[in-house]
Order: C-alpha cells, then structure tokens, then sequence
C-alpha cells in the first residue's frame, strides 16, 4: 500500500506510536496542573490568587520541559548516531514513560519539577532516534509520506491526553473527587509506553543504511563550510515553529480557563463549563493540526520546502490575529483554535522529512535532533514571560496576540534565503 512494504510499514507505526506517547506524555501537567499544583502547594481551588499562581508555576515547569527537552535532543541525537535508532528509540521512551509515572508519587512540587525535568530528556532524544529511523526504512521518494504521517501521531497523542484527563478528572467520580488522587493517576498512565517500547525493540531491527560510525559524531561538524547554512537554517525554521506552538498550544487550558470565567458561573457549573472548554478548544487544535499535517505532504511536494513553510507561517500569523485579537465570543474563539492548529501545529508535519533531508546518514540524529531540539532552550523563555505577563492579570488573548510576531519574522527570513531547499535532494547521495 502506498508504495510501503508491510516490514516499513510496522517501522513507521513504531515510530508513530513512540512519537504520540511522546507528545502524550510531555503535556499531561498542563492538563493537570489545575488540580495538581493547588494540591502540592495546599492551595484553595476556588481562591482568586490560586489561578495566577497556577499559571504561574505553569508557565515555569513548562519552561524547564522544554530545556530538557533540548539537551535530551541534542545528547541522544548522538546516541542514535552512534548506538543505533532502535536502541535509542527504546532507551529515551523508558526514559520518559517512567519519569512521567514517577510524578504520581511526587511528595511536593520540586520532586514533581525533578521528575518532569528527566521525562523531558527522554522526550526530546526520541524525535532524533525516530525521524532518523523513518527516513532510512523508507524509500527516498516516500520520505515526505513517512515524515508527515509520522507526525500525525502528535495530535493523537493529544488528544489521548485530553481523554485521560477528562475521563480521570471529571467523568470517573470516584477518582474525581478526590484532588490528591485524581491527577496521580493521570501521570500514572505515562507508563503504557514503557511496554509499547520493549514490543518495538522486540519486532524492529536497524536500517540496513546505518552503520556505527567509527568516530562519535561532534556537532561541531555541523558547522563546518558544508553543513552550516544546512544547519543554521533548519535551527531557524524550527526555532520559529517551536516558539509558536508552545507558546499557543501549552496554554489551552488556561485560555479556556478564563473565558468560562467570563459565563458568571460558579461551583460545579463553572467547574463542568471550564471542562468542557478545555476538551473543546484542544480538539479544535488537534484536528486542525491533523489535517495540517497532512496537508504538508502535497505542498511540500508540489511547492517545496522554502515556500512550504513560509505559506505555513503566514497562514500561522493570521489564524493567531484573528483568534485571540478579534473581538470573538467564547464559543467562536474556541472554535478558531481550529485555524491555529491548521496552521500553527500543522507545520510540524515538515520537520520529521525535512530536517533528516538535510544531512546524510552518519550525521543524520546529531544534525536533525540538533536542529529540532536546540530551539527550545530560547523557545523555553516565552512560556515563562508569558506566564509572568498573564499572573499580572491581563487578558491571555491580548497576551498571545503578540505570538504572530515569530511567524511573521519567520517570513522574513525565508524572504531573505535563510532554509536550504531539499526537494530534489538525496543527502545520501551526496554523502
């Protein structure tokens, strides 16, 4: 099917799966940090002051995900370059899976912090392993399928984050009620991928185009005259993207928070409207970032790479005006999380055929996860302003309106010729 042996086809799905769990397993706090934090700092839930400091504590413990996030990236994109994909692949998902278990048991919020630190490390060193893996199971012409399916699992994963979230901390009563227990056995669902990964290590082997390299692979080769723009530009285009979506997408609920808050509702009606909220509004930005990321799949095709993204980014700039800018009732912004997640989520169907495009095998997990991952150490400041800016008080949607400006300067440097276009090029050939 599609050009796909049946043995590329499991690869694919095992990095589908380890991507998803990934993704699933790295937002599951900030579903849960409305129960979670108020409980660890023995806070009243229905205090004025306790929701600034949620999106506070927030906003910082999303910062440090993604700093560990990018160190794990760019330290096991050398492991993958010099053990192998699937071992690494393995490796980082027990890293994650159970890190993220362990924050069930976590005594207070600095255990907590330690715990979400290493479940990032993991986190961030599986992209590298499994874009890696994808692109050198799949044929050269099917890349661009593999990578954008590849990434359809992020949506997924979402919204498999926002069912455990709603079906342990609403709908199950027994568990619901209970603050301290709740959302212990949400972060306790981080576990399933430990088994998935030992079933992928168990049926999926190396490709055959891999070889352990005789040196270790220094990222300082990524600089070098004929890697650097490759290298300088990926690092922009992801950077741009990264910048974007954390800073729309980790703030979902407590967007949604505050415009339930507008209903004049208080108890259990507000507690069942702001719930709903956040089950509306990340659906809207799942789907729409399903079939953006599906879409990139003829675009780049088509177009390529360069005008890809910055139709993407343009289209990203827009749906962010329009959402959080306009003068927009609850339900219709909601709604246009829609457009944001087309545009905003959608363009991160690229970077897993893109990035591995841009270097050839023996430095394919270094230069991608470099990339793809060194980003966020600068992308990690922007939840934290933005967290600062909304414990002042001000509306989330005229503190994320400003969000577009990365997308609009991501333009601009497309414009300007920063990004190495790859549609006709074979860094394996070249190599």
């Amino acid at each position: 099917m599609f050009g796909l042996t049946r043995y590329q086809w499991l690869v694919l799905f095992a990095a589908w799966l380890g991507w998803g769990f990934d993704i699933f397993d790295g937002l599951l706090f900030n579903y849960v940090s409305p129960i979670c934090v108020p409980n660890l700092l023995h806070l009243d839930p229905a205090a004025p002051e306790t929701g600034k400091i949620v999106w506070s504590v927030t906003a910082y413990l999303t910062s440090l995900l993604l700093i560990g996030w990018a160190i794990g990236g760019v330290i096991f994109g050398r492991v993958a370059d010099r053990l192998g994909r699937t071992r690494t692949l393995l490796l980082t998902m027990l890293v994650y899976a159970l890190s993220t278990a362990a924050c069930a048991f976590a005594p207070n919020i600095y255990v907590l912090a330690v715990f979400r630190f290493l479940a990032s490390l993991g986190i961030g060193g599986e992209w590298a392993a499994g874009a890696a893996l994808v692109a050198e199971s799949l044929p050269f012409q099917k890349r661009v399928m593999g990578g954008a399916l590849l990434y359809t699992s992020a949506p997924m994963g979402l919204f498999l984050a926002t069912f455990v979230n709603d079906l342990f901390t609403r709908k199950l009563s027994v568990i619901a009620s209970d603050p301290n227990l709740s959302w212990r056995v949400v972060f306790l669902t981080g576990l399933v991928p430990a088994v998935v990964a030992v079933v992928i290590r168990l049926r999926v082997h190396e490709p055959e185009v891999f070889k352990k390299p005789e040196a270790t692979p220094r990222i300082a080769e990524l600089f070098t005259p004929e890697y650097r723009r490759r290298t300088w530009g990926g690092l922009a285009l992801a950077l741009v993207a990264l910048v974007t979506w954390w800073s729309c997408s980790a703030f979902i609920p407590m967007v949604a928070n505050y415009l339930a808050s507008g209903a004049g509702l208080s108890g259990r009606a507000f507690a069942e409207l702001k719930a709903s909220y956040v089950t509306r509004g990340t659906t809207c930005f799942n789907l729409g970032g399903l079939i953006g990321t599906l879409l990139t799949i003829p675009v780049a095709t088509r177009f390529g790479r360069r005008p890809m993204f910055m139709l993407y980014y343009a289209l990203g700039a827009l749906s962010i005006l329009s959402t959080f800018g306009l003068p927009l009732s609850a339900e219709t912004r909601l709604l246009m999380m829609f457009t944001v997640g087309l545009t905003v989520f959608g363009v991160f169907g690229s970077f897993t055929f893109y990035l591995p495009e841009l270097f050839p095998v023996r430095l394919r997990g270094t230069g991608a996860g470099f990339c793809y991952n060194a980003g966020r150490v600068i992308t990690s400041l922007f939840p934290a302003i933005i967290g600062i800016v909304r414990s002042s008080g001000k509306n989330p949607g005229s503190v994320l309106v400003w969000v577009a400006l990365a997308p609009i300067i991501g333009v601009v440097l497309i414009l300007c010729g920063v990004g190495v276009e790859t549609r006709d090029l074979d860094a394996d050939a070249a190599a």
